[in-house]
């Protein structure tokens, strides 16, 4: 059984959790803790042996931690992924091999993708894929569409997965801190389109890839994992691409792992993660 926390800080509240469960005789197998003492925040994720009495054990927690504290136990296990793409593969094979292996931690429930370019593998690996376009139509247009086939598969998160495309406010506000996007440079630096171009202009020594939850200001949403190599001046601008792909996989990999194992926290623009 895995129990999240999120509250106020107050002093004993490890203490006054661990007595809850012991008096239902839960062993605790793991259990990762923080503080964040400027903002007086507390978070919490808890590893529990043969749990039972879920219902019990929550109205307990609520009955004892501050008010308005976020409790989830057993997150759902089987989390549902609907997964976005353009044209670049290197993100959507990565994770249609895991999916296809039972890996990747949840099940991808279709692909969304406004070219027909990587329809053929996900044909490969018998999943649904849906072409949307983005061209003759306006942009609100064009999410409604894909707000439809969203709606039919109700996931629990959308990955980004190389999707070349500027969600609206009005998507992003229907799935917050749900939307997952793997993004192309080491942010803060570089943000938009063609970082690895501003990279070899600029002459960096380091390219890496951020992999951040999307919010409504471009590239600054929540940062969940990162990577960085080391490049040089014989880097062309061709060379950080092929690079950066590999980092791209890696960090989105990571990432996934870590949201769908519920080791995320999410508060103000930042988040607490219990690798």
């Amino acid at each position: 059984m895995i129990i999240v926390i999120q509250c106020k800080d107050q002093v004993g509240l490890v203490a006054a959790i661990s007595a809850i469960l012991a008096k239902h005789h839960l062993n605790i197998v793991n259990m990762r803790e923080h503080v964040d003492s400027t903002e007086g925040l507390f978070f919490m994720r808890l590893d529990i042996e043969d749990g039972h009495d879920e219902a019990k054990i929550e109205k307990q927690f609520r009955n004892l931690l501050p008010e308005g504290a976020l409790i989830s136990i057993n997150p759902n296990p089987a989390k549902k992924v609907i997964v976005m793409v353009t044209k670049e593969y290197h993100c959507l094979s990565d994770i249609l091999i895991r999916n296809y292996y039972s890996t990747l931690g949840a099940t991808v429930q279709c692909v969304i993708g406004n070219h027909t370019i990587l329809q053929d593998i996900c044909n490969r690996f018998d999943i649904p894929f849906y072409f949307i376009s983005h061209l003759e139509k306006s942009k609100d247009e064009f999410e409604a569409q894909v707000a439809d086939v969203v709606e039919q598969y109700a996931p629990d998160y959308i990955v980004l997965a190389k999707f070349m495309r500027i969600l609206s406010p009005m998507l992003v506000a229907k799935f917050p801190m749900r939307i997952v996007n793997i993004h192309h440079s080491f942010l803060p630096a570089f943000i938009g389109a063609n970082p690895y171009r501003q990279a070899f202009e600029r002459g960096v020594k380091l390219i890496g890839a951020t992999a951040h939850f999307v919010s409504n200001e471009l590239d600054e949403g929540p940062i969940i994992a990162q990577q960085i190599i080391p490049v040089n001046h014989s880097f062309t601008a061709a060379d950080m691409v092929r690079s950066g792909k590999e980092i791209e996989t890696s960090v989105l990999a990571k990432a996934l792992k870590l949201v769908f194992e519920d080791r995320v926290f999410v508060y103000k623009n930042k988040t607490v993660i219990f690798e």
